[in-house]
């Protein structure tokens, strides 16, 4: 394994956890503005119907993929920038 993977491994699990909680705010702002002012339901909450538990989780799981894919690139580019190699 190349040494700028191993020295890039912190800073990728540091983005990740950044990448986390940014995507988790973006998300409760999107649920809000979709009409919702409570917390997105969870897949076991029997008060919500199939259409607004799936929505929630398809809204998630795009926006933290978004997020996380964005976040990344930029983590790499970066490092490019600062030491000329590419981490991955």
């Amino acid at each position: 394994m190349k040494a700028s993977k191993v020295a890039y491994k912190p800073v990728g699990l540091a983005l990740g956890a950044l990448s986390g909680v940014l995507a988790g705010g973006l998300f409760k702002q999107v649920w809000k503005k979709l009409g919702h002012d409570e917390d997105a339901p969870d897949a076991t909450d029997e008060e919500r119907t199939w259409r607004e538990v799936l929505l929630a989780a398809t809204v998630q799981g795009a926006i933290f993929a978004g997020v996380k894919a964005a976040v990344d690139r930029a983590g790499a580019v970066g490092t490019r920038r600062l030491t000329g190699t590419w981490p991955g």
